[in-house]
């Protein structure tokens, strides 16, 4: 692994010079680029404090592949998701904020009127595209003709949330079924590779492995360093973490074995997207409050890790602190594509970030939300929670990066004219965006 990751280092600088004999004539497309494909790794239900490279977290799981996009790219601080996965998931797809397409729960069906990021590319490049892994955006019973729909060109893997069994499960496949008994991640990675292997031109493709998501499954032995933990029900119950970070190292293997059946220079014309959909389940959560992590407004619901290396990417072992919501992913792929177009219903390039810490595009404020009523926003100081039942938050977080104490208990001191106009700011950018 060593030695191929330095070939696709080596490659990377390489390409950069040169130019792709594609002559690809749209009038969203700037001056022709280097080939680059995109690969989207989608982690499931993975905070910062399961994720290597973040400070919050006390147990890591051992992710050597990860580690090195670490140490070749540019890790994001401040990227907000939704506090669960099917809202996160649309945005994403569509660069637009729940309340547009109201997918604002889990299993909440995404209509296909709405223009996916997959479509959009079949319909402005020679890009081809899959979705390889969950797709849980087609409502429920879930519909597995609905990536199809969509415009996804091949959809394959698990068209619900999850599954019961990680080696006993429905694989769907362009709207056919059939079961599998193969470890899902394995599985999925697997799809991935025959399908990356199968492309003549460039390629986007989404890769959502449904890993480490619940139940907390042992995977073979081969796929982690945890140990030979008990397999039955009772202690994975009483101590669910190493089965956590087991499933998550399972996925780090299985990136690995994805980078060695690439070709090499294929490798090396491909920037590595990896992301967490939501916070860390408060079963196995760390160093936040239970009742703040997935599923929550909260920084452990809706902080999560992303990771990006590969071709164009310049900058080498970052941290950015840039604010960022997963909606900005699809103008950011949009751009990595050849596209020119920074701005996009509600998403925002940030493709500069990779090869600069500087972001003419920057956003001041990110937003978040989960159902009708609950909502959140921050910018680079404060932030602001409103719950449906009426309760409010206000934290400074260059106090408290895990928001204590609420500026607004009514049991604090009265809001100094300082905390007074931040909230007032907060609310009103609110307004503006829920328009």
């Amino acid at each position: 692994m060593k030695y191929r990751f330095a070939t696709f280092l080596f490659f990377i600088i390489f390409m950069s010079s040169c130019k792709s004999d594609d002559d690809i004539t749209n009038d969203f497309l700037v001056d022709p680029i280097s080939k680059n494909n995109i690969l989207l790794i989608i982690a499931d239900d993975i905070g910062l404090d399961a994720t290597i490279g973040y400070s919050i977290g006390a147990q890591k799981p051992n992710m050597p592949n990860l580690q090195n996009l670490i140490s070749s790219g540019v890790k994001f601080n401040n990227v907000w998701s939704n506090p669960v996965c099917s809202p996160t998931r649309s945005t994403i797809l569509t660069g637009k904020y729940g309340y547009r397409t109201s997918v604002l729960n889990v299993g909440d069906e995404l209509s296909t009127s709405e223009t996916s990021l997959h479509k959009y590319l079949t319909l402005n490049s020679n890009y081809s595209s899959a979705v390889i892994g969950k797709w849980h955006l087609s409502g429920t019973p879930s519909d597995h003709n609905h990536p199809n729909n969509i415009g996804i060109e091949y959809y394959s893997g698990i068209i619900g949330g999850g599954v019961q069994n990680y080696s006993n499960w429905i694989m769907s496949e362009n709207g056919n079924t059939s079961n599998t008994t193969e470890y899902s991640t394995t599985k999925l990675t697997n799809s991935a590779i025959e399908w990356i292997n199968n492309q003549e031109s460039e390629w986007f493709l989404w890769l959502a492995y449904n890993a480490p998501h619940t139940p907390f499954h042992l995977p073979p032995d081969n796929l982690h360093t945890q140990g030979q933990l008990p397999n039955d029900q009772a202690s994975i119950d009483s101590n669910p973490l190493p089965y956590y970070l087991a499933m998550i190292e399972a996925i780090d293997s299985e990136i690995g074995r994805l980078f060695n059946n690439i070709d090499e220079e294929e490798l090396a014309n491909t920037t590595i997207i990896f992301i967490g959909d939501n916070g860390t389940p408060n079963q196995v959560v760390q160093q936040y409050n239970s009742n703040r992590a997935k599923g929550s407004l909260f920084k452990g619901g809706i902080n999560i890790p992303m990771i990006i290396s590969g071709n164009q990417v310049t900058r080498n072992n970052q941290n950015e602190n840039a604010l960022i919501n997963t909606t900005d992913l699809f103008t950011t792929i949009i751009e990595l594509c050849g596209m020119n177009n920074q701005n996009f219903h509600d998403s925002k390039s940030f493709k500069s970030l990779l090869s600069s810490s500087f972001n003419s595009n920057s956003r001041e404020y990110i937003y978040s939300e989960i159902g009708n009523e609950n909502y959140s926003i921050r910018n680079s100081t404060h932030k602001y929670i409103h719950l449906e039942n009426g309760n409010e938050f206000l934290f400074n977080l260059d106090d408290n990066q895990f928001e204590f104490p609420n500026l607004l208990n009514p049991n604090q001191l009265p809001l100094s004219e300082l905390n007074n106009s931040n909230k007032n700011e907060l609310i009103s950018k609110l307004e503006e965006i829920r328009d």
